[in-house]
């Protein structure tokens, strides 16, 4: 239970880019309630953040690293808030060692990623971004794709996003399998998949789309050698969860037709990664970690994120506590 009096003009320090960038105005909301927003650098480099972090009462997060020394650099802090879902990045051991109370944002940009995840499939699917391309340069010579209606789909990880996925999928009427261990298989069924072990799924599927937390690798040269040829893999998940040298791989060998990702590992500093060479420009989508930024999805975010924020400054309990 969070205790303790509530505080007075309390500062909140804000390093997600889109905080407050939607319809609501969370800024005012915060200052009406008495505190002030404070905006840091959303990369959380510790030497732009010291000072700032020494005088934070409330921090919401974005995807930066937190770590033991920005925890140390920030005696007053009362929350961490996490501007979406993952909280890889924060070192919880090190919040809960000091009492501070982690929270997160679930089912505040399913709807947005799990659009953004058909999306790229169909991208995919058709070269959508190839074609573009080549009309640009001249050249409207035409490649065959595949209907998703004709396809098996495998969603690997059925949480909120998966399964938003698969209702989305739906009105397209492909086969759809789901791989997550934790979750019973008539739960799954339910929701609209069959139930099937990872590796089945990965023997089956003609397209597969990651929706696992980070901290695991599912996809490596092993996995991706039993795979049907001319599969297609969506990631709108994390970037940990593919090795990317074993995707390229798999794309010049035709054992993979198209690679479509929302992040690669280093995120937007992933310049060089391999699979951005010039040769798999043609198979390879990337889009700059935008899967969660619709208008809607920023204010659910960030409402979600100033609530705890809030409820704490107020010395009650957050909602949606991921470790005290």
């Amino acid at each position: 239970m969070v205790r303790g009096k509530a505080a007075l003009m309390a500062v909140i320090l804000v390093t997600s880019r889109s905080f407050s960038d939607g319809d609501l105005d969370l800024v005012a909301r915060a200052t009406a309630a008495g505190h002030r927003i404070m905006r840091g650098p959303a990369h959380h480099d510790l030497s732009e953040l010291r000072a700032l972090l020494h005088g934070t009462d409330a921090w919401i997060a974005g995807t930066g690293p937190i770590t033991e020394e920005h925890l140390a650099a920030a005696p007053k802090l009362k929350i961490i808030a996490r501007y979406g879902v993952g909280t890889e990045a924060v070192d919880l051991a090190a919040a809960a060692a000091r009492g501070i109370p982690v929270t997160n944002t679930p089912g505040a940009n399913a709807d947005a990623v799990a659009d953004h995840a058909v999306g790229l499939m169909l991208a995919a699917l058709r070269f959508i971004p190839d074609g573009d391309r080549r009309v640009r340069g001249g050249d409207w010579s035409v490649r065959r794709g595949r209907e998703l209606g004709a396809a098996t789909v495998g969603i690997v990880g059925f949480g909120r996003i998966g399964q938003g996925v698969a209702r989305r999928l739906s009105g397209f009427g492909p086969r759809i399998l789901a791989a997550d261990p934790f979750l019973p298989e008539d739960a799954v069924r339910a929701a609209g998949a069959d139930p099937v072990e990872l590796d089945a799924l990965f023997r089956t599927a003609d397209v597969i789309t990651l929706h696992a937390p980070g901290g695991q690798r599912l996809v490596d040269a092993e996995r991706l050698s039993g795979i049907r040829p001319g599969t297609a893999l969506v990631n709108t998940a994390r970037p940990d969860l593919v090795d990317e040298q074993a995707l390229a791989d798999a794309l010049r060998s035709g054992i993979l037709s198209a690679y479509a990702a929302d992040t690669l590992d280093g995120d937007t500093a992933a310049s060089g990664s391999p699979l951005l060479t010039a040769d798999l420009a043609d198979r390879v989508i990337v889009t700059p970690h935008l899967g969660a930024q619709t208008t809607q999805a920023v204010d659910n975010m960030g409402r979600m994120s100033l609530d705890e924020v809030l409820a704490v400054l107020r010395g009650e309990e957050p909602t949606h506590l991921v470790t005290r």
